[in-house]
């Protein structure tokens, strides 16, 4: 079964709300979150999401970041690990975020909004930042960060540029020895390239060869002593820069703990301010939360939906009376609107603002709902099984403090009795002292509703003359299926309309409901139609009018034909046939098969072809007597000669052969 989150699409609100946090703490925060039943913390928590849509309107959106990583980090530097310079940067850049963050927050103070004082829970570590920056540019550790770094780095490039002018000298005074005339960088070594008939007038070390060897690459003698120096150079530099590093990150664990309280802040902060975003977002309103059981919405809306159609409900509920029962035309918003005022109560217990333009919640300990039909092929419960297991359960659970809210209560088996199980599950709802509302198409349910104290009922309304739902609640007045009038202005044959009245009210009732609603345009006997609409109703051609309803053409379906009989291949055996496209005159010598694929003898072969591609030109019985052997034509000496032992005696291990057909 599904949750209420799920079902009064809770979920939705909070994934749209996690959009709108930037640290991975908040978005789990909001994962969690769930009614809260404490009054004064809910109150703390709406003010806060009150003040930081104030400060989102007032001073623009706030500098957050995610900190991603940078926990890791710490632990690293505690754990005596060294940063990197790349590292020690993103340390860096997360104290400039947090002292731009610090400076939001301070033009926050100046408005006086209370969320602003978290600045004073924030430490920018200026001087750690200051050190971290002096010492590394470009995620590298800079040449200023000693005077050690900056004297061996001087040295290493007076040593390399040494290394590359002996270099260059082996290349001009050797110029008939080189493949090339400049030198190159080989395995980290410079290296002039040699022709290999040359190889031993140039004095160094082979370094490496070109693809072909016809060239290789050698360090020169004179170079390898600047080699080396380099080389010691680039260790003394690499243990500078490790101390160096070594000693930004010492200071870095030192602050760990200030560092977490940023950390810290930030996630705190984020999670209050995505709930300023998200009210943005709907254009939300704080809504004033009380511990006695009244609720009271004025022009609500569902947060998910489009402004532009979503029709804005009116609703209250308490002060006496506990239980709505809400009826009306399918279609007509009646599951919307209780699904409306279910999640805005949650959101508001939850700390958010709630797409209303006023709203007075009162605070509710659980939310249960039977919405959908509940249907599961898996655990075998049919449609009405799901809805009474559900139904079952909430009541098990129900108390005074609960907000329960049911669809189409009692429906997914007979109606008398679905109406008997939706009377005994209101008298219980109504012993629990919880508030409700529910949805009903039974008439005997409104019946109910408006004799039992402390439950009322509500309608949905309809525009019957453009058959659309308006979409607004009416609490106090039950509502109308208006199945027959919608049928009749669709176009149902009055007849089907008086049969159908018969069948659901009985032969008399029926009868005089018909013809009300056949007179005045009705809802059950109700009419709604403008006085001078009432003494006749003009109808469109074709539509109730008529007693009959009319046939519209439609496609029909077409039944296999009985294919036509082949046409017999009458070609025999000695017919003279023209055979085309080549149009060369041959001789049937086999009849044509199943498939309409005869043998024809042409001068010097034979051959097989559609009997398509053949034109009789002499029928055989012109051309040969009745009786005529064929095989004479058309069979080998051999098979002729075996076949006539064959026709006197059994020849054994011997067998006529004929060519195979296509």
């Amino acid at each position: 079964m599904y949750s209420e989150e799920h079902i009064l699409e809770f979920d939705q609100i909070k994934e749209l709300w996690a959009g709108y946090a930037l640290t991975q703490a908040a978005k789990e925060q909001i994962c969690r979150i769930c009614p809260i039943l404490s009054e004064r913390e809910l109150k703390a928590k709406i003010r806060e999401t009150t003040e930081s849509r104030n400060m989102i309107e007032t001073c623009g959106n706030p500098p957050l970041v995610s900190f991603q990583g940078i926990p890791e980090l710490l632990t690293s530097a505690v754990r005596g690990e060294c940063l990197s310079a790349p590292q020690l940067s993103e340390i860096a850049a997360a104290l400039t975020a947090v002292n731009r963050l610090k400076g939001y927050l301070n033009r926050g103070k100046q408005r006086d909004l209370s969320l602003a004082y978290f600045e004073e829970n924030l430490d920018p570590l200026e001087l750690i930042r200051e050190e971290i920056e002096m010492q590394i540019t470009g995620e590298e550790v800079s040449d200023g960060a000693s005077g050690l770094l900056r004297s061996l780095r001087s040295r290493m490039m007076i040593a390399e540029e040494k290394m590359r002018e002996r270099a260059d000298a082996v290349i001009r005074t050797n110029k008939e020895c080189m493949s090339d005339q400049f030198s190159t960088f080989r395995n980290g070594r410079i290296c002039v390239p040699v022709k290999k008939e040359y190889k031993y007038k140039i004095p160094g070390s082979v370094i490496d060869k070109s693809s072909t060897g016809n060239t290789l690459f050698i360090e020169p003698a004179a170079s390898t002593r600047y080699f080396e120096e380099l080389q010691e150079l680039r260790l003394e530099e690499e243990n500078e820069v490790r101390r160096i590093l070594y000693e930004l990150t010492a200071l870095v664990a030192e602050e760990e703990e200030a560092f977490r309280q940023n950390i810290r802040t930030f996630e705190r902060l984020d999670f209050a301010f995505s709930k300023g975003k998200l009210s943005l977002h709907y254009d939300g309103t704080e809504p004033t939360v009380i511990t006695e059981r009244r609720i009271e919405l004025k022009d609500a809306r569902h947060p998910l939906m489009s402004r532009d159609i979503c029709v804005p409900l009116q609703f209250s509920i308490g002060n006496g009376v506990n239980g709505i029962v809400i009826t009306g035309p399918n279609t007509g918003g009646k599951t919307v609107a209780i699904k409306t005022v279910a999640l805005t109560c949650m959101m508001a217990q939850c700390g958010l603002h709630v797409s209303c333009r006023e709203a007075l919640v009162c605070m509710n300990s659980n939310y249960l709902c039977d919405i959908g039909d509940g249907q599961n092929l898996s655990e075998n419960l049919s449609t009405f099984s799901a809805h009474i297991t559900n139904v079952l359960d909430i009541l098990r659970r129900v108390n005074p403090e609960s907000l329960v809210i049911m669809d189409e209560l009692g429906s997914g088996t007979d109606p008398l009795e679905g109406m008997g199980i939706a009377v005994a599950i209101l008298e219980e709802l109504k012993k629990s002292g919880a508030l409700f509302l529910v949805t009903t198409h039974y008439p005997e349910v409104k019946v109910f509703a408006e004799q039992e104290e402390g439950i009322v009922n509500a309608r949905m309304t309809f525009d019957k003359e453009n058959l659309k739902p308006l979409y607004q609640m009416v609490i106090g007045e039950a509502g109308e299926s208006c199945a027959f009038y919608i049928a009749r202005r669709l176009g149902m044959p009055q007849s089907m309309i008086d049969r159908a009245a018969k069948a659901a009210y009985g032969e008399e009732t029926g009868k005089n409901c018909a013809e009300a609603d056949r007179a005045a345009g009705t809802c059950h006997g109700k009419s709604d139609l403008p006085e001078k609409e009432k003494q006749h109703v003009n109808y469109k051609k074709g539509t109730a009018e008529t007693d009959e309803l009319q046939k519209m053409p439609a496609p029909r379906i077409i039944p296999r034909k009985e294919g036509k009989k082949k046409k017999e291949i009458s070609f025999r055996i000695g017919d003279s046939v023209m055979v085309y496209p080549d149009k060369k005159t041959g001789i049937v010598c086999r009849k044509a098969n199943d498939k309409g694929v005869l043998q024809v003898q042409l001068p010097g072969k034979k051959i097989w072809i559609s009997h398509k591609r053949v034109k009789l030109l002499v029928a055989a019985e012109s051309l040969y007597p009745e009786d005529y052997d064929f095989s004479i034509l058309f069979d080998t000496v051999e098979n002729r000669k075996l076949r006539h032992q064959m026709e006197r005696k059994y020849v054994e291990g011997k067998e006529i052969r004929t060519e195979r057909q296509p």
